[in-house]
């Protein structure tokens, strides 16, 4: 049987907004700012630095606007957040952010636990972020999340999804994600929706983000793939195990290497360097251990040294070329 997988596919690095935001543990500005660096110094030609968000629903990136303006910005690399409203915007713009990401749920229970509102009505207030956006020549892109499923409300239908869609298309917004928040998707329920939603809307750049809490993050990438989907998030530093219990969700897809030698990694000449990016993981795994030594010993813990040198061993041969931009 012959796998029709694309030629190439491009990869977001998340891992200091949805990896930094679940840990228990909250780094520095000067450390965030420094894992950032070296994620581009390591080759990520997209990179989404925090988001711009209630800071009592999410107190870890209060920080963002001053992470921002500190990073040693590389030449071709994107930097974006994740926003939720106006205010949001206004942030995003004195930051000097590249480009903003308007996440909306498909869920009306998670949207009203998060955001308080309904979807319809998030969307509706979308409507002068855009407008902002694009007088400040601010690139924009839309999330779906709980887009395959919810913890409150079980499997998300289509429909539900197809109507954000909608409501994105209208304020000619074509760049939209699709993501598995609480990682409940399986591959038949991705290839099906990806398959069905490329048919109906050929004109939007299609991402993939998803969460490995049942061990399916990189079967559902591959099923994404077989699906034609190009573009996902991916968190390559294995960041944001401690996602809150009731929710369920842990480590985003942890990491590109592992999507090469399981899928077809001679296929994908990109953008990461393998031996800098091993040189940046290492560092700043180390760096982060001496400074939580008893949480670093814990087999347990995400941001151990020894298990992410052990893991990048295991995965990646010496002569392996990783370029994923």
């Amino acid at each position: 049987m012959t796998l029709n997988l694309p030629r190439g596919i491009v990869i977001c690095e998340v891992g200091p907004r949805d990896g930094l935001q679940n840990e228990s543990v909250q780094l520095s500005v000067v450390d965030k700012v420094a894992l950032i660096d070296m994620v581009a110094a390591a080759g990520a030609r997209r990179i989404e630095i925090g988001s711009f968000v209630s800071v009592k629903t999410v107190p870890s990136m209060a920080d963002t606007d001053e992470v921002a303006l500190r990073l040693s910005r590389r030449e071709g690399v994107e930097y974006r957040v994740l926003v939720a409203n106006l205010a949001g915007l206004k942030r995003s713009l004195a930051a000097s952010i590249d480009k903003i990401k308007l996440a909306v749920s498909a869920s009306e229970t998670h949207a009203l636990k998060n955001l308080g509102r309904t979807p319809e009505k998030v969307m509706q207030n979308f409507t002068e972020c855009v407008a902002f956006a694009r007088a400040h020549n601010m690139a924009v892109a839309g999330a779906i999340s709980t887009a395959f499923g919810c913890p409150y409300e079980g499997q998300v239908a289509l429909e539900k999804v197809r109507s954000l869609i909608e409501s994105f298309l209208a304020l000619d917004v074509t760049e939209l994600s699709l993501s598995d928040t609480t990682g409940v998707a399986n591959p038949r329920q991705v290839y099906d929706y990806c398959t069905t939603l490329q048919a109906e809307y050929p004109a939007v750049q299609w991402t993939l983000h998803f969460h490995d809490t049942r061990g399916l993050g990189l079967a559902n990438v591959l099923a994404g793939m077989l699906a034609g989907v190009t573009h996902y998030d991916i968190d390559p530093l294995e960041i944001g195990r401690n996602f809150p219990v009731e929710i369920g969700a842990i480590a985003d897809v942890k990491s590109a290497a592992a999507i090469l030698l399981a899928v077809a990694k001679e296929m994908y000449p990109t953008g990461f360097d393998n031996a800098n990016e091993k040189a940046a993981i290492a560092e700043y795994r180390a760096e982060f251990a001496a400074a939580n030594k008893a949480h670093a010993e814990s087999d347990a813990f995400p941001m151990s040294p020894q298990r992410i040198l052990a893991e990048v061993r295991q995965a990646l041969p010496p002569d392996a070329i990783y370029h994923l931009a």
